[in-house]
Formats: structure tokens, sequence, C-alpha cells
């Protein structure tokens, strides 16, 4: 209930703006709904009965309000909050939430889920009724009512959601009424004078027209029976490429291949010849950066091998990288996870000061 009474606060306003008669908003705040509205009683089984008839049945047992009691019992809630008048008033106006989803029957055949969004508008409009502007609680709730169950016909009227502008709920409730009395008058309905009529975009009206005409439909709906396909399948794919730009692509994708390893031949070389840059770092760059088969031997590589007796003190890197290029696959993933373990274990268990115990090694 808390969920719901947060999203209908944050839509009702923008909801019934176009429909309110009071015009601009009361100078007090929007006092909160009550809380305790009653439930209609569940006693009866429901077994074998109609929700519809039952609920008008139920409806019976509360009386309706005179002009006078109206006023005196809005005035109640308005200046001292009484739970029991705003109680009072909602099902007092429950019949006119009936009367109201009754006419948009034809919209939505479930008439149960327009009177349950009508009663949503009716809770709301008594949480912002001002008595003092001399309307009828009646005649100022009836806009709250159809401003939600419009909105719940414009959410619920296709599986894609029409867009919920101000504009957008405007065309999708007069586009079809504003073209049947323009052709009465003898104008041809073009989308540029439907929008000058109605004070919209052309784009939103051709937009609406458009998605109103077109029948929801699923994108795996079968186009035969024969060859099996679907509608996604002759869908066109907008970053699709071409035949000729997939040919490019490739031509321009060898090139570069054929620079590249050209670049790589020499590139060791001339890192090699650069001050301050060692085997290492140039095996490095080669390595992660060209994605060529050469092996990285660093510190902790060397600091492994020469605490295992592998390697003397005084070491020759060329040796060194000849030792795992003769022993292992000539593969890049297997020189990048090697060099990646002896790292860990240099890290982990081969520092400066070793930490033997638990070496894998």
């Amino acid at each position: 209930m808390s969920v719901r009474k947060k999203n209908i606060d944050a839509q009702s306003e923008d909801a019934a703006e176009l429909l309110d008669p009071m015009g601009s908003p009361s100078k007090k705040p929007p006092r909160p709904a009550p809380s305790t509205l009653p439930a209609l009683s569940t006693s009866t089984s429901l077994a074998g009965k109609d929700l519809l008839s039952y609920y008008l049945a139920q409806l019976r047992r509360y009386p309706l309000l005179d002009p006078e009691e109206e006023r005196e019992v809005a005035m109640a809630y308005y200046e001292e909050g009484d739970p029991s008048a705003g109680e009072r008033l909602v099902t007092a106006n429950l019949r006119l939430v009936v009367k109201l989803a009754f006419q948009y029957h034809r919209q939505w055949s479930n008439v149960l889920d327009l009177i349950q969004e009508g009663n949503v508008g009716l809770v709301q409009a008594l949480s912002r009724y001002d008595p003092y502007r001399g309307i009828r609680f009646s005649s100022y709730a009836q806009y709250w009512i159809r401003a939600m169950i419009l909105r719940f016909l414009m959410d619920n009227y296709r599986l894609v959601r029409l867009g919920s502008t101000r504009a957008a709920r405007q065309l999708f409730f007069q586009l079809r009424k504003e073209r049947e009395r323009m052709i009465k008058e003898g104008l041809t309905p073009k989308p540029k004078l439907i929008a000058e009529r109605l004070s919209v975009a052309e784009s939103e009206v051709i937009a609406v027209d458009q998605h109103m005409r077109a029948p929801a439909m699923s994108i795996d709906t079968p186009l035969g029976e024969e060859d099996g396909r679907t509608l996604v399948d002759i869908m066109p794919d907008a970053q699709a490429e071409g035949p000729e730009s997939e040919v490019v692509r490739g031509q321009l994708n060898d090139v570069v291949k054929q620079h590249l390893a050209a670049f790589s031949q020499t590139l060791r070389d001339e890192l090699l010849a650069i001050r301050g840059i060692g085997p290492e770092t140039a095996d490095s760059i080669v390595l992660y950066g060209l994605q060529k088969l050469i092996f990285v031997v660093d510190r902790y590589t060397c600091r492994v091998l020469w605490r295992h007796h592998l390697l003397d003190e005084d070491f020759d890197y060329t040796y060194v990288q000849e030792l795992f290029t003769d022993a292992l696959p000539a593969e890049l993933q297997m020189y990048t996870e090697y060099h990646a373990l002896l790292v860990a274990l240099g890290k982990t268990y081969c520092r400066p000061r070793p930490r033997c115990p638990g070496c894998p090694l």
C-alpha cells in the first residue's frame, strides 16, 4: 500500500492537471489520505458469485450525502482531519466511481480494474479537496477519478506503453474524435491540421496515430508454417554492415596486421636503444602491447630461479629467456599465464625476506 501510494503521489499532479476544475492549487498542502478506510465485507463466501455484482451489492450499505451534509462532513475533515468524516465522504461517493468506470467499459472489459483505479482517484481527491472554493466534493472528485482511470487505460492500452506526456494523453483520447469531427466539417484530417487544432506537435500526432493503428505483435510471431521464420528474422538491423563495408573492413585489418608485424620486428631493438629501457621493459611492451611471442624475464623470475639454485648470481638475460622459450609451447596464453604465475609466486613467497613455508615449489 505504501509503495503504491508513493507512486500515485508522484504521478497524480500531472495526471489530473488537465482535468482539475479548481484552477490553482489550494493554499493548504494536501492532507494525507486516511489510512483506515473500510474494506468491503468478505464474510459471505464468494464461491460462484459474480464479483462485480457482489461489489455493487455491498455499496448499498453506504448511504448518499445531500449537499448540506456533504459540506458539513467535508468541513470537518478539512479543518479537523477527522478520519470518520473522510471515510464518510469516500464511501458516499463509491457509486460515483462505478458510474464513471462504466463510461470506459468499451475501452477495458474488466470494469473492476477501472473501479479500483477510480477509487484511488477518489482518495486523492479527498486529500486535496478545499470546501471553501464552493465546489461540491462529488463534482471535484470526478475529475480525479477520471484522471486515474484514463492513466490506467493509457498505461495498459498496448503491450508497449504509450508515451505519458501531456500531449500524448490529450491525443490518446481526442485524436479519433477530432478526426471524425474534421470529416463531418468537410476537412481532410491531416496530421498538421490536427496538431494545430489540438495545440500539439505534428510529430506527436503521427507517433500516437501509428501506435494506435498498429496491432500489438510479438517479434517471435511466425511468418508462415513452411520456412519457420519469425518476424525478427526479417527485421532490418540498423547496426549491420553491408557486403562492401565488410570487405573494406577485412582489407583494412589485413593491412594493419602486416604493418604491425613489420613494426614488431624492429620495435624491440628501437626500445633497447632508448636510454633507461632494459630488456625486461622492452619485452613486456612487445608481449602485452603487440601480443608477440616473447618471454619476459623479470626480477621475480630471476629470484625464484636463483633461490632454487637454478641460476648463478651472474646470469645472462638471454640465457634465462631461452630456457623458458625452449621449454614452453609457443602459445601467447601460455607465455602470459606462466609469467603471471611467476610474478605471483615472487610477490607472495619468494620475497627479499622469503616465506618458504607454504611455497608450492
